[in-house]
């Protein structure tokens, strides 16, 4: 089962490349079989994906491999700009990298130029479960790692959500679909006990020997189902716009083993246009090949009242930047003023999935010190 150094690991390899333009961002919602789905789009035989995927996984080109959820709709969810003395920016990172499971994506941010919002270097996705606060999480973390104060931005809408780095090399700038970005709305779903039983196993990354045929059987044991009854109640979830792709995720920075790069940028893109255009303007951004990720977020007067967001990837800082013109000028073409633009580049970074179980997080909050009940709120309420 395991994988051996004969088998390639790299993302130039042409089997790997068809495998992970498939893999990272084109397997929508729970699948009996996804490495099945995988190979038949890519045209390749199971078992050729099977050993690709574990070799790749086993060499570090892929970090993780899991079912994902549509978190937004299952805990109150922000992105949250700190600001942090230079001093402890290192430490605090560390922190919340390796202490808070409940942040996601923690990243450095810089600016070209000092502007509105630069003090704000430290940034994280921060999921707070149905039930407990946010105000408390962030107080309680900010006092941690000794920020100055921080900035709780939920999306209000997404317009995009996907990965596919291999995919997007070599796009063109203005690439876009001839759709408008769908509008995801960020409603939070209720979910019972019996839900939360198949959610936690089936949510869990892929260890390289759960690459195989029928992968979902273990999974289905860990909960005390058949793997009929599992698969039901996942397809049930499915329909409820829980589940989210099955995907191969690949480390964005840092190189392989021989030095390549996915990608080397990651810009996120603030836009701040007039009230009442946000959808609209979401929608135009969002449907651009290049934006993994695009939101309606209000930044207040910290980042000039924002209220589009959008993250970009590339190798190339001047390519990002041209993809950056395009969607400027493409929304200057549709009649849509934009009154304020920035960029905040990416530096360190690291991205792992957000804990959003409530059972977990009053485990955390006891390992901290932390009364899990005294952590109880509105978990979006005014922050910062």
């Amino acid at each position: 089962m395991l994988a051996t150094a004969a088998v390639p690991t790299e993302i130039t390899d042409p089997t790997n490349a068809r495998i992970l333009a498939v893999s990272e961002d084109r397997i929508a919602g729970f699948l009996i079989d996804p490495f099945a789905e995988i190979a038949r789009l890519a045209d390749l035989d199971v078992h050729v994906v099977h050993e690709r995927l574990r070799a790749m996984l086993a060499a570090g080109t892929i970090r993780r491999i899991r079912q994902t959820l549509m978190a937004t709709n299952l805990a109150p969810g922000a992105l949250v700009a700190w600001k942090i003395p230079a001093d402890k920016l290192d430490a605090g990172f560390e922190f919340l990298f390796k202490r808070d499971p409940f942040s996601g994506h923690v990243v450095i941010r810089s600016t070209d130029a000092e502007t509105t919002g630069s003090a704000y270097r430290l940034w994280t996705t921060v999921k707070v479960p149905l039930g407990f606060s946010m105000t408390k999480h962030c107080d309680f973390l900010m006092r941690e790692i000794g920020a100055e104060g921080y900035r709780v931005m939920p999306a209000k809408r997404l317009f995009a959500l996907g990965v596919g780095h291999v995919r997007r090399k070599g796009m063109e700038p203005g690439s876009k679909s001839e759709d408008l970005g769908e509008v995801i709305n960020t409603n939070i779903v209720e979910l019972s006990e019996l839900d939360w039983r198949v959610l936690e196993p089936l949510k869990r990354e892929f260890a390289v020997e759960e690459i195989r045929d029928n992968p979902w059987a273990g999974r289905a044991a860990e909960a005390g189902l058949s793997l009929e009854q599992f698969a039901d109640i996942a397809r049930a979830l499915n329909e409820r716009r829980v589940i989210g792709r099955f995907s191969t995720f690949l480390e964005h920075v840092k190189p392989s083993t021989a030095g390549t790069r996915v990608t080397r940028y990651n810009a996120l893109f603030h836009w701040r246009v007039p009230e009442g255009r946000e959808i609209e303007t979401g929608r135009e951004v969002g449907r651009h090949h290049i934006i993994t990720h695009a939101y309606w977020r209000e930044g207040g007067p910290e980042f000039a009242n924002v209220n589009i967001m959008a993250v970009a990837h590339g190798t190339d800082k001047a390519r990002v930047l041209e993809h950056k013109a395009a969607i400027d000028a493409h929304l200057a073409a549709v009649g849509i003023p934009v009154s304020y633009t920035n960029v905040f580049w990416g530096g360190r970074s690291e991205i792992k999935p957000s804990e959003i179980s409530p059972r977990a997080y009053a485990e955390w909050c006891r390992s901290m010190g932390l009364d899990p009940e005294a952590m109880r709120g509105d978990s979006l309420a005014t922050a910062g």
